[in-house]
């Protein structure tokens, strides 16, 4: 129950922390994304300050030794670039360019009603379901 609470908290953190950056706009992050016409700067600045903290608190939570809520780091076993990691980002930065989200400022939206967030969620759960399945055939 604990670790759910925890992760509740965190999920509402992170949300309110999409919506005040305005990550869950999308005419914000197309803005960020269109270098070459009206470039709005602003989320490189969030960025930044996310990839400040994350360094720091990741360093911190590896010299403790163990987290708090699981009994050991689970951490990425691969160090090196990868066909399915390339096609994948190409894939992700495409469908953030055209669609003005990523995963997670997408759920934060779809709280709001947008009809076109919810089909952006919908196209994104079945790229997943199809990658699912052709990975399942690709392994049996």
């Amino acid at each position: 129950m604990r670790r759910a609470i925890v992760a509740f908290v965190c999920g509402l953190v992170f949300g309110a922390g999409l919506i005040i950056s305005q990550m869950s706009n999308p005419a914000k992050v197309i803005g960020f994304l269109d270098v070459t016409g009206n470039w709005d700067p602003s989320l490189a600045l969030v960025m930044a300050g996310a990839i400040a903290v994350f360094g720091v608190l990741y360093r911190l939570a590896l010299r403790q030794g163990t987290p708090l809520l699981a009994p050991q780091f689970t951490l990425p076993e691969k160090d090196s670039l990868d066909a399915p990691l390339i096609v994948g980002a190409l894939i992700f930065g495409v469908g953030w360019g055209l669609g003005g989200f990523c995963p997670g400022p997408a759920i934060v939206s779809a709280a709001f009603g947008d009809a076109r967030v919810w089909v952006f969620l919908a196209v994104m759960i079945a790229g997943m379901l199809l990658y699912r399945i052709g990975l399942r055939r690709t392994h049996d």
